[in-house]
């Protein structure tokens, strides 16, 4: 069976916000980074290379595979900024069309600037994801 690739790490939070070369970029992705931290009530922690993941949780498929993964978190991609995890809040497709400017992707939004979406709206899609996984996963 193949290892997760995506684990939490000792990286730095702070080298990896500091090293995205955009200032507006940075300052979302720090922005998110506190939103996201209040919301959770979990610190944020590097998963992998490029994931700013809060809190976690262990899965297990039928198939066998099992791993650990964070609640929620976010990467700087290229165009966009990646949000995890989302989709299992209760209510989402209710609070989805209300977030504002967003592409939704298989298992996550990306969306280009903080200043397209409602930050409220998004703190609680956040909040509500990180406590339905870890009442799903206890």
């Amino acid at each position: 069976m193949a290892e997760n690739k995506t684990k939490e790490t000792a990286a730095s939070v702070d080298a990896y916000l500091a090293a995205i070369k955009d200032e507006e970029r940075r300052k979302d992705c720090t922005a998110l980074t506190k939103l996201m931290a209040k919301a959770t009530k979990h610190p944020p922690r590097m998963w992998g290379s490029s994931i700013v993941g809060f809190g976690s949780y262990h899965y297990r498929y039928e198939s066998g595979r099992e791993g650990d993964m964070c609640l929620v978190g976010f990467s700087s991609r290229k165009g966009d900024i990646s949000l995890y995890g989302l989709s299992s809040a209760p209510g989402h497709g209710e609070l989805i069309p209300k977030l504002g400017k967003h592409r939704a992707g298989k298992s996550c939004l990306y969306i280009r600037k903080l200043s397209d979406v409602d930050l409220e709206v998004l703190e609680k899609l956040v909040a509500d994801a990180s406590a339905e996984k870890k009442h799903q996963h206890r």
